[in-house]
Parts: C-alpha cells; structure tokens; sequence
C-alpha cells in the first residue's frame, strides 16, 4: 500500500509530498530521531535564523535520504497540496510532531491544508 503523505513546517510554505512510506508508525519513528538531531546541531551552533528554511531544505535532504530508502522518485517539494494523502505531520517551532488526518473537506479542496483535517488520535 502506497500511504502517501505531506510534510509541513510552521512558518513555511513548502509543502513537502511522499508517495508512499507515509504511515504513522514509520514517519514519526524517523522524524522523532531527525529533529532532534537537528534540534541540537541548531543548538551547538547558536543558530536560530531562518530555522523553517533550515528544516525543509534538511527534511528534504537528510530525512528524504533515509526516509525514501534510495528512490527519491517519490518524493517532491511544492506549494500544492494533494488530494491523495493518507497523513500530514505537522513540525512546529519547538520541533514537535503533530499528525493529522485529512476530512471531507480536505479532499474537496486539498488547499484548505490543516484546516480540512482532524488531528489524529492514537488508541
């Protein structure tokens, strides 16, 4: 099963797209080691600018790297949102994760972004 998903950053518009190897389980596991790592690269070098562009462009980069596994046919940076995705995890300022699970109204119009999503629940 493909499990496509998006990939945002606050104060960012890039939104970043996998089409496949989205689900949960997978991304946060990979995610929660690559922000911190990055947390703390930021922290010894005293940077704090431009900190969004710094995620995705690294996102992109270094999780992209392992997350895609080789075959980064999969994976693309835009503004658009797309209709198919499964999840969108969410990074905020202080590099926590949030999960979210698009709604009806996401899927009648992918731009609404988290606004046309759920934020998603672990049993």
């Amino acid at each position: 099963m493909a499990i496509p998903c998006h990939i945002l950053v606050e104060h960012s518009p890039i939104v970043i797209y996998a089409s496949r190897n989205g689900a949960p389980d997978k991304i946060l596991r990979l995610l929660g080691r690559f922000l911190e790592t990055f947390g703390q690269e930021r922290e010894t070098a005293g940077e704090v600018s431009d900190t969004p562009e710094c995620l995705v462009a690294q996102v992109i980069v270094r999780f992209g790297f392992e997350f895609c596994e080789d075959d980064f046919s999969n994976l693309r940076a835009s503004l658009k949102f797309y209709k198919d995705v499964d999840y969108l995890y969410h990074i905020n300022d202080k590099l926590e994760t949030t999960v979210w699970v698009p709604q009806e109204a996401y899927y009648q119009d992918p731009d609404l972004g988290l606004k046309g999503c759920a934020q998603w629940v672990t049993a």
